[in-house]
């Protein structure tokens, strides 16, 4: 399990912590990703999406797909970042989380991303592996 933070400063200046747990699925993406743990990056929105660069490189797996449900992780391969929909974006229909295109699904969140909406761009996140894991 890895645990996703985000930081972002308050009225008063102080920094405000807000945390999603990612349980991994067995993929090479989600493989990928924990081996390059820790890092950070700085949050993009698009949307109802929050995306960031991830430091690794990963083909686009066979079961690669554009049209997620809110908790997916996704990881954009053209791009080398990882995009988390938690409602609408711009070119979604019907209600449907909509990427911009096919991404490798490599971990589902265990957390409400619908806290993602306070997420502004430039918020730091750091992506680490989740200490208060019980094994």
């Amino acid at each position: 399990m890895i645990r996703l933070k985000f930081h972002s400063p308050d009225p008063q200046g102080q920094s405000k912590a807000r945390h999603i747990r990612v349980a991994l699925r067995r993929t090479p993406t989600a493989d990928a990703i924990l081996r390059a743990l820790p890092f950070s990056a700085k949050v993009q929105t698009w949307g109802q999406e929050v995306m960031f660069d991830c430091p690794i490189r990963a083909h686009r797996e066979d079961n690669a797909v554009n049209v997620v449900k809110a908790g997916d992780m996704a990881f954009w391969a053209d791009g080398s970042c990882i995009a988390i929909g938690f409602g609408p974006t711009p070119i979604s229909r019907y209600g449907e989380i909509r990427l911009a295109s096919q991404c490798n699904i490599w971990g589902d969140a265990l957390d409400d991303v619908s806290l993602l909406a306070s997420i502004a761009a430039g918020t730091e996140v750091h992506v680490e592996h989740d200490q208060d894991e019980r094994t």
